[in-house]
């Protein structure tokens, strides 16, 4: 998309904003991580974190988040998801995930890793991957066995990777609410 995608606006605002968004109604905390080159938006009351910038593999951040967040858990979710609803964020963080080192987003058998909420024990199991940053996301983060949450309205899952996609996203928050 050229430059920072996080930065790229959609209907005026940055697309980082909508899933932040959605994550602050729910959780009034939240962090954003990111490699020490990315810019950001102006991102008022949300604590930056900065992970390793080196290698480069989405395991690298989920992990440094959970090391950085103490014993607690993590709530993941891609900043480029402009349609991720605080709805799904809760039905994610309220799973039942006493047998699952991680609760993650499903839908139609396709897995996103990159929406779910990661438990404290995972950090040890994803970190030697992470540092290989080699292997598949999906591959990795299924290999913990994570709890699946099938998510229902697959556009919450849509992420905007083009300028094509930006389009598609926008006429996607045109439409009437469910």
């Amino acid at each position: 998309m050229g430059g920072s995608k996080l930065t790229v606006e959609l209907r005026g605002r940055p697309l980082i904003d909508y899933p932040l968004q959605a994550l602050k109604a729910v959780l009034g905390e939240v962090a954003v991580i990111a490699k020490p080159d990315v810019r950001l938006p102006p991102l008022p009351g949300v604590t930056v974190w900065i992970e390793p910038a080196e290698p480069h593999h989405p395991l690298v951040g989920i992990v440094e988040a959970l090391v950085l967040a103490g014993n607690r858990p993590v709530m993941i979710c891609a900043a480029d998801f402009p349609l991720v609803t605080p709805a799904l964020i809760t039905r994610i963080i309220r799973a039942d995930s006493r047998r699952a080192h991680a609760v993650i987003a499903s839908c139609r058998g396709q897995t996103q890793p990159l929406l779910g909420c990661y438990q404290p024990s995972a950090a040890p199991l994803l970190a030697p991957v992470a540092r290989q940053a080699e292997q598949p996301t999906r591959r990795a983060v299924a290999a913990i066995h994570p709890l699946h949450i099938e998510v229902t309205h697959p556009e919450e899952l849509f992420n905007v990777n083009s300028p094509e996609d930006l389009l598609v996203a926008h006429a996607l928050l045109d439409r009437p609410p469910r």
